[in-house]
């Protein structure tokens, strides 16, 4: 038996999306007698988002899946003061015109996995410095600020965690969840918003704005949160060795997205399946229950069907090819290249390509014996790496990175 009545809550349970839910009997009464706006806060620190950004783009996917509305909600005027949850020092305040260009190079990604456009459950994406921008401090203060005790807010785990920690919380930052908690109600008013959906860091935020709405005579509002998303190893989803995994093709190639998924956890391909993929449930069970070396299959489609979803068929089918190719010996078309000139030294050239992060990890992993050009291993690492006219050579970390010399 299905564990709740509307098509929305069942989808987010089925795939693991739940961790808490405000009011769970009155939302899932709507879900299932309404179209049901929800939306989803995105802050635009970076010109791209990130994989750790994507089970909630996801979020938003599976509302209009289930016959919803997805709002987009770009922080341009929140990006001014920073989000403190999750952090322990404050974030570097951006200019106005930095925080528009983060916005429109977001964009894309949100157009890929979301339909856009008028109908009833069309997404629709909106910019919080629309009416926050225009607040007069006074006004805020007098209408907003009677609603909202300095008591409870050192309650929550943004703030709580940064104090216990004896770090410095500015009053910009405080002021941040006061902002969140209008928005809610601003989008509510303004399209007729009834669902906030976020990370389980952002709990105390939604529930800010949902009793704010309350207080000052608005509908009733929901909140929906997912679990703190790691990998089977305890990791923070999304980062690597060599820094944050880019949902954009101009921060990190098709390929090593690609390989970011083939490469997880055989513990954690059922769970991906489950939130960063369309894959039916029933082909997710059976592709679980794969042993052995047949759970690389598992892991192939996995790879196939997040980057199809965020970079295309065309750059899916690619990937996967070259990962064959490379993996039988060749040189394939989609490895990141680099271009040596007249000559350029190996732990130059590793951190270059991407491989590593420093000249100095680069030495190390030569120490190692990781490091391998066209399949001998070098040791040297005064190296100078050269490539003759018109040829090219593959340059080789561990067994899954390659790349491609060229002169």
């Amino acid at each position: 038996m299905p564990a709740y009545r509307s098509e929305l809550l069942n989808v987010l349970d089925q795939r693991h999306y739940t961790h808490q839910i405000t009011d769970a009997e009155r939302l899932d009464f709507l879900a299932s007698e309404q179209i049901v706006p929800g939306y989803v806060g995105f802050d635009p620190t970076a010109p791209s988002l990130h994989v750790g950004n994507m089970v909630q783009i996801m979020l938003l996917r599976r509302l209009q899946q289930t016959g919803h509305k997805p709002i987009v909600v770009m922080g341009g005027g929140t990006g001014k003061v920073g989000d403190p949850s999750g952090r322990d020092e404050s974030r570097q305040l951006m200019t106005d015109e930095v925080i528009a260009q983060n916005i429109a190079s977001q964009r894309p990604v949100f157009e890929r996995l979301l339909t856009f456009g008028d109908g009833p459950t069309d997404a629709i994406i909106v910019n919080n410095n629309e009416w926050l921008s225009g607040l007069g401090y006074l006004d805020l203060l007098r209408d907003i600020g009677p609603h909202f005790t300095v008591n409870r807010m050192l309650t929550f785990d943004s703030v709580k965690t940064r104090l216990d920690r004896e770090q410095p919380l500015t009053f910009l930052e405080f002021n941040y969840m006061i902002l969140q908690a209008y928005d809610f109600r601003e989008l509510a008013e303004r399209y007729g918003c009834r669902l906030q959906m976020g990370g389980s860091d952002q709990w105390g935020n939604i529930v800010n704005g949902i009793e704010l709405t309350r207080r000052t005579g608005g509908e009733e509002l929901f909140g929906f949160t997912t679990p703190l998303l790691t990998t089977a190893d305890g990791k923070k989803m999304g980062k690597t060795a060599n820094g944050a995994v880019w949902l954009n093709e101009d921060m990190l190639p098709a390929y090593d997205f690609w390989q970011f998924w083939r490469n997880v956890d055989d513990r954690d391909v059922g769970r991906f399946l489950r939130l960063f993929t369309d894959t039916p449930l029933d082909e997710i069970e059976r592709l679980e229950r794969l042993q052995g070396s047949e759970i690389n299959d598992a892991k192939v489609a996995l790879a196939n069907a997040v980057t199809a979803l965020v970079r295309g068929d065309d750059a899916a089918a690619k990937a996967e090819a070259t990962a064959r190719e490379t993996f039988a010996g060749g040189a394939g078309e989609d490895l990141p290249t680099l271009a040596v000139g007249d000559g350029m030294s190996l732990p130059a050239a590793l951190t270059a390509i991407g491989f590593t992060a420093s000249n100095k990890e680069a030495k190390r992993k030569i120490a190692e014996g990781a490091v391998r050009l066209d399949d001998e291993v070098l040791s040297d690492p005064g190296m100078i790496l050269t490539v003759e006219d018109d040829q090219q050579r593959r340059l080789s970390l561990g067994r899954k990175r390659h790349g491609i010399l060229v002169r």
